[in-house]
């Protein structure tokens, strides 16, 4: 799994990559209704923030972001399963 620095893709590739993950997450608000551009917002402070990052895996050529936790614990993982 690669991490992608944000500032790596393109504008309309981020953007791209944001939507795909919160329309195929079904992210819950609340009993509030976020639009899709606030949405997009919250993520992209996540992103900046360091929160939530943008990870690519080779093996199956996905895209999709995870929290820091979650690719660290997944990086954990391919390491022990590496040494055995």
């Amino acid at each position: 799994m690669i991490e992608i620095p944000p500032e790596r893709l393109p504008e309309g590739t981020l953007i791209a990559v944001i939507e795909e993950y919160i329309l195929r997450e079904g992210t819950d608000y609340g009993n509030q209704e976020v639009n899709l551009e606030n949405k997009i917002s919250q993520v992209r402070r996540q992103l900046n923030g360091g929160d939530i990052v943008i990870t690519f895996d080779p093996v199956t050529e996905n895209c999709t972001l995870l929290t820091r936790h979650q690719l660290n614990r997944y990086q954990q993982e391919q390491l022990a399963a590496e040494q055995g």
